[in-house]
């Protein structure tokens, strides 16, 4: 199978130290436990999702670009690890090389085991959230456990994911409240355009110009169970399912429809989007008028709801992470943790 470029690059950052354990059945790479200051009480936690026909192992360069900033940085109170695991059919969980290609590659279901591939990881990462704490830190024991016996809680979660890691740490931030920041490298908000794009490019006969690809989702290639699938986990699907994103400025009506949505997936988390101005394989395009919904929607009449939304697209830049994304990332890492920090320091102790 023809692979695609590699998004991701090794970085020349000092190596942090990095913990393999098999937690929930999963082998999870923990990065920083061995920096985590010594009275830390409270960690946050970056999870990283790899792109497609990667694994957990090429997450590496950013999780040491990430946390050596933050170690620069300095803190006594709160520590800062980041998180790796093999999506499905990925690395040590591949089973079926052919699933994960394209269809120039042969691959006829590519729509169905790609989405597979990003719901799974949302799935996994809500289960690895459950279970994590406890592999860690134990009670008061565990690879990353305080000297001093005393307790030690993740209480802050992220998220960065690249390419198809994009795609699901998008889902991520609809579908799990505890994860409340994230950076979508690559990535799309709108599977169904991203795919409508992809079959244009890749000639499928499901696809024809005449309807500008209306037909398509429905087709064999895109059939009914997967749209019903997008309408419950992706950002698009879940607030306009296979009908026409709102323009601006949105009707009453429509903001009645969507605040609760909003309400109860979104409101008062942080999202960071970078895309390359020339990506072809995850084209600016194909999320463009969701994100003209979102942006608008979170400065206007949701404002209230405290979303904040940063959408950066690098001129000439193609399907890859550079060192203008890499260090645009490190920022709103910090800048996020920074301001959990401050908000945990404004709230009072109870007695």
């Amino acid at each position: 199978m023809a692979e695609t470029n590699n998004p991701l690059s090794p970085g020349s950052d000092p190596a942090v130290s990095r913990v393999t354990l098999t937690i929930a059945g999963l082998k999870t790479d923990i990065y920083g436990l061995s920096e985590l200051p010594p009275a830390a009480s409270k960690v946050s936690c970056l999870w990283l999702h790899h792109p497609r026909l990667r694994s957990k192992e090429g997450m590496a360069g950013i999780a040491n670009h990430i946390l050596s900033a933050y170690h620069q940085r300095g803190s006594s109170s709160r520590g800062l690890i980041a998180v790796a695991f093999d999506l499905r059919n990925h690395g040590s969980r591949l089973v079926d090389d052919l699933a994960n290609g394209a269809w120039r590659d042969g691959n006829k279901t590519h729509a169905q085991d790609m989405f597979g591939s990003i719901t799974g990881a949302v799935a996994d990462t809500i289960h690895l959230l459950d279970s994590l704490e406890g592999y860690i830190f134990g009670a008061g024991g565990g690879a990353g456990a305080r000297p001093d016996g005393g307790e030690r809680h993740i209480d802050h979660n992220m998220v960065l994911g690249i390419s198809m890691g994009g795609h699901s740490a998008w889902q991520l931030l609809f579908a799990e409240p505890r994860v409340t920041a994230g950076i979508m490298v690559i990535g799309c908000p709108d599977y169904m355009s991203l795919l409508m794009d992809r079959a244009r490019l890749s000639n499928l006969e499901t696809f024809t110009a005449q309807d500008n690809g209306a037909s398509f989702v429905g087709s064999t290639d895109f059939p009914e169970a997967l749209i019903n699938t997008c309408k419950k986990y992706d950002p698009k699907g879940i607030l306009f399912g296979t009908g026409s994103i709102s323009s601006p400025p949105i009707s009453t009506a429509h903001q009645e429809r969507l605040r609760p949505l909003l309400d109860s997936r979104i409101a008062g988390k942080r999202f960071q989007v970078l895309s390359g101005g020339a990506d072809k394989l995850v084209p600016y395009r194909a999320s463009e008028s969701f994100l003209n919904f979102f942006k608008e929607s979170m400065a206007t009449w949701y404002k209230d709801g405290g979303v904040y939304v940063e959408d950066n697209v690098y001129p000439g830049v193609g399907h890859t992470m550079n060192t203008a994304m890499r260090n645009d990332a490190v920022r709103f890492v910090l800048d996020t943790v920074a301001l959990v920090e401050s908000d945990n320091e404004a709230t009072p102790s109870k007695i």
